[in-house]
């Protein structure tokens, strides 16, 4: 029995190795094949220009990556960066020393660049850093889509003039891009009161400044003083799908906020901030941008809280708080004898107090376009001094020539304009040759806020319209129905004011 119990042991033991040792050696075999192989597929690659095969390893790296450096190839390159989308570059993991006081623009640069060749990538600003920049432009039209800019951080601008050589037009800009997001709780503080204390003898908002090309950024001579120049803070040129939402622009030396050429803009719960005297500080500025919402917006500045220039369509602004500052605006339009187009603007439930005007349209004599199919809606104003304003005699620095030709203004309706007003409650100043034609006034209740005076009563000049409901005070003075048949043919007689 003993017997039996030791040859069957052996056998059982001579059975397993034989198995193992079959097994090992299939592997071996299997894995001189494969080697054989790529080695044969290796020296086919180099037959063919000397190119290493591109394969993959299990984690989704290539093979060649994880080799060494030596072995990186245009398509591993490829590779990495589809892998990285989504990707997150911190300003500070490229230099960046957020004490206030270094210069973080190269480091901003660089985060940028490299984010910009990855799809959904994110540059993070962090919290509790203040970090100078100097002017900068985070560029396209190469970037990647869909790219997010999160600012949590304080970005400031430079105070010396050595900063800003002969003179720039922006400080921050964001130009070409694709489905861009700025977003976050950060600020971005242009520290414009240096540049305030000056007297400027040039004004960049005009519509000739703002019609340049987006690389004409220098002008003026330069002198030891800040320049002349203002730079805007924030600026979109040539853009599709950018939204900013939570952030706060702050004392900007020019304008606060401006998109130009731009399409597809979500702007929302923005704040901007500066003194009610700081001069030229738009606080958000369109130009030649359509499809534009803005929404949730607190703005308080020096100058219109919202600015609408020519080629601007499709706008919708909503729930805003305003002042101070100058109001809403559309314009002013048609300066130097150009021709300017806006159409299909949407303003409503706007709050409004202690602005210099409610909702305004200026326009310059001597242009031409039009200004066409507005509403402005659901209006609160407080202690406003002109709560509704069409002004075809616009001027800024008082001195102009009389001019037949005209930017023509039709199409304007005023529904729900409600609140108290310091010095006049309309001014409608229309063009004698191109007058002001279907404007539409219902429910308007405009008070005085001394309490039974009227300081100025309403004011209309050619402006045409229709009175829904009765108003307060009364604007009888709005003409109904429409101009003559000669004002009516020149406006609509090909002199060139159709858009």
């Amino acid at each position: 029995m003993r017997t039996f119990k030791l040859s069957s042991l052996a056998w059982i033991m001579l059975i397993a190795f034989s198995i193992w040792s079959s097994s090992l050696l299939e592997s071996c075999e299997a894995r001189k094949g494969k080697h054989y192989q790529w080695r044969k597929h290796r020296g086919e690659k180099r037959g063919n220009g000397g190119r290493r095969p591109h394969h993959h390893h299990p984690s989704g790296h290539s093979v060649s990556a994880l080799r060494s450096d030596n072995y990186i190839t245009e398509e591993d390159t490829e590779v990495s960066a589809a892998q990285k989308s989504g990707a997150v570059y911190n300003v500070l993991d490229y230099g960046a020393k957020g004490d206030g006081k270094a210069d973080d623009t190269k480091a901003f640069m660089a985060a940028w660049a490299a984010a910009c060749k990855v799809q959904a990538s994110t540059v993070t600003v962090p919290s509790g850093s203040v970090f100078l920049v100097k002017p900068i432009s985070f560029s396209g039209p190469n970037c990647q889509t869909d790219n997010v800019f999160q600012l949590d951080g304080k970005i400031i601008a430079p105070t010396g003039a050595a900063a800003w050589g002969s003179g720039l037009l922006q400080w921050l800009e964001f130009t070409k891009l694709q489905r861009l997001t700025i977003r976050g709780k950060g600020v971005i503080d242009g520290q414009g009161a240096v540049w305030w204390n000056d007297s400027p003898t040039y004004n960049p908002t005009d519509e000739t400044a703002d019609n340049r090309t987006e690389d004409s950024q220098t002008v003026d001579s330069y002198s030891g003083k800040m320049p002349s120049t203002k730079p805007t803070a924030l600026r979109f040129y040539g853009s599709n799908g950018v939204t900013v939402t939570g952030i706060t622009i702050q004392n900007s030396p020019q304008a606060h906020l401006k998109f130009d050429s731009c399409t597809n803009v979500q702007v929302s719960a923005v704040t901007v901030s500066s003194p009610g005297d700081s001069p030229n500080t738009d606080g958000i500025h369109l130009q030649n941008s359509q499809d534009v919402a803005i929404s949730g917006a607190s703005l308080a500045c020096g100058d219109d809280c919202i600015s609408i220039q020519t080629g601007c369509s499709n706008v919708f602004i909503h729930n805003v708080n305003c002042g101070p500052g100058h109001g809403v605006s559309i314009g002013g339009l048609g300066k130097d004898g150009t021709k300017a187009c806006v159409s299909n603007i949407t303003v409503r439930d706007v709050k409004l107090q202690n602005t210099l005007n409610g909702v305004r349209i200026k326009t310059w004599q001597g242009g031409s376009g039009s200004v066409k199919n507005v509403m402005f809606a659901n209006i609160q104003v407080s202690e406003v001094e002109f709560p509704i304003m069409i002004d075809q005699f616009y001027c800024d620095n008082g001195h102009f020539a009389n001019k037949t030709s005209a930017v023509a203004v039709s199409g304007i309706n005023y529904v729900n304009i409600q609140g108290t007003y310091t010095s006049k409650p309309a001014h409608f100043a229309c063009s004698d040759s191109i007058p002001c034609t279907g404007v539409s006034l219902d429910t308007i209740n405009l008070k005085s806020v001394q309490t039974g005076k009227h300081l100025y009563d309403p004011f209309c000049w050619e402006a045409y319209g229709d009175l829904k409901t009765n108003t307060v005070p009364p604007i009888d003075c709005l003409m109904k129905g429409k101009p003559s048949s000669s004002s009516s043919s020149i406006q609509s007689g090909g002199g060139g004011y159709s858009c």
